[in-house]
């Protein structure tokens, strides 16, 4: 008796519980009965309309009550539920990509950073150059590695195994590279120049530091650099491992005794960092076929061919196993061995991720600076000189404009300065994918553009 009244007596119902009989229904026939005194067996006057209008109500209030919960608050209709749901989806996405942006930016935060005094500034969505560089540093290998190798205590130092240009045109979603041979004679920049001489190898002026470097490239070819990507040894094959590897598809067995190389079998396989990394490195280039091992003599030139391969092979890898866990071990693997100037921003790294996401490995293009072969440079030995006027052709047709006029030119081959030629802009003759562009054979030791020998491996897909 809480509320007053006895127990089972019906007025204790919830009002919101559904009555026997409408409300309406007893108000209307209560209403007929005081129309004219009449009872309730005689007629009423306008019972149907009375009747109609009571079932018009009754149908309202129906109608009414389906739009309140039992907890006495309104129902949502349809279209404020998929209002609603839209903007739950919103906030949803919102929290995903700020995590993960956040996330990116604390991967970004891990990679080692280097100061590049000498680089140029990038403009506003304009093409710009990446001097790659790929380090015979020993630091940070393992293993496997450290037998093959070598450790950092017994090979000491760094040079540059691997010295690319990568001309970034996000305009056009195009990429262009230019590999420069080790072996290349330039002019030495002080202090290099007081303890390497007057000229020496390219490679020998990454031994002072990737700044050094790239003054020299620029001093020697007129390439201004606006960004550095370094990778050693470990940095090498932790990224390839963390994408699960790549796939080569070899015609015949393959070995490099100096690489640590070794295909027992041919066909499209999948190959590990320590093999890739073997493959890239691989100088001395052996391939087994009628019966016996075959050696490819082009040794830079075979080696940059191969590594053209490689950096194909490297890219499918990463198309095809975007997912979180690769894509984290991938990241994580970053800050091992591979360092990117301190100007390299998160934000245009990003944007270039954006931009390039759909890019297609096959479409990058690979070309090799235009040399000739030259010994009369003492105790250098067999060494290449920059080929003149080609490999200023070629120059001018990746970089264009952005050229700036050599302070120290590359010497010819007799040891004499030799400044670059006046060209113009030329169209560039067809590459075939794969295979590096140079000037002509009968002016350069350097391969043709034709497709890549029978002999090396090529990008393959599991079947």
């Amino acid at each position: 008796m809480a509320n007053g009244r006895p127990p089972g007596d019906g007025s204790d119902r919830s009002s919101g519980r559904p009555r026997s009989r409408s409300a309406n229904q007893e108000g209307l026939a209560a209403l007929g009965r005081q129309v004219g005194g009449a009872s309730d067996t005689q007629s009423v006057a306008n019972e149907s309309g009375l009747r109609s209008l009571g079932a018009r109500i009754d149908a309202s209030s129906a109608k009414s009550k389906s739009r309140v919960r039992r907890s006495g608050k309104p129902k949502w209709s349809a279209g404020k539920k998929v209002v609603v749901a839209l903007l739950g989806l919103i906030v949803l996405l919102a929290a995903i990509v700020g995590g993960g942006y956040a996330y990116l930016w604390y991967r970004y935060d891990q990679i080692n950073k280097v100061h590049i005094s000498a680089e140029e500034a990038v403009q506003n969505g304009g093409p710009f150059t990446i001097l790659v560089i790929g380090s015979d540093s020993r630091v940070g290998i393992t293993g496997q590695g450290v037998q093959a190798f070598g450790s950092s205590s017994v090979v000491t130092g760094q040079r540059s195994d691997v010295l690319q240009l990568w001309r970034v045109t996000p305009a056009t979603k195009q990429i262009q590279i230019v590999s420069i041979p080790r072996d290349t004679v330039v002019s030495m920049l002080p202090p290099d120049s007081s303890q390497y001489g007057t000229y020496n190898r390219i490679n020998s002026a990454y031994n002072t530091g990737a700044n050094q470097l790239v003054k020299t490239v620029t001093a020697n070819l007129g390439v201004p650099i606006n960004h550095v990507v370094q990778v050693d040894f470990a940095g090498f094959q932790n990224a390839v491992d963390a994408l699960g590897g790549i796939y080569l598809d070899f015609p015949y067995p393959a070995k490099d005794a100096y690489s640590s190389l070794d295909i027992t079998t041919p066909g499209c396989q999948l190959v590990g960092g320590f093999q890739a990394l073997a493959v890239a490195r691989a100088r001395h280039y052996e391939y087994y076929t009628n019966g016996y091992w075959h050696y490819d003599g082009t040794s830079d030139f075979g080696r940059i061919q191969r590594q053209d391969v490689f950096i194909k092979a490297m890219m499918s890898a990463a198309k095809s196993k975007v997912n979180p866990l690769t894509v984290n071990a991938f990241l994580g693997s970053v800050n091992q061995g591979i360092q990117i100037d301190d100007g390299f921003g998160f934000n245009e790294l990003i944007g270039l991720a954006l931009t390039y996401h759909s890019f297609d490995p096959t479409a990058l293009g690979g070309l090799t600076l235009p040399t000739v072969s030259a010994n009369g440079f003492g105790s250098l030995g067999d060494v290449l000189t920059v080929d003149q006027p080609a490999a200023q052709q070629m120059l001018v047709n990746v970089f264009g404009s952005s050229l700036v006029t050599p302070t120290n030119p590359p010497p010819d081959a007799a040891g004499n300065p030799n400044p670059p030629p006046t060209v113009t802009t030329t169209t560039a003759p067809p590459v075939t994918p794969g295979s590096p562009t140079t000037a002509p054979p009968s002016q350069t030791n350097t391969a043709p553009a034709t497709a890549p020998p029978s002999f090396d491996p090529t990008t393959c897909s599991p079947a």
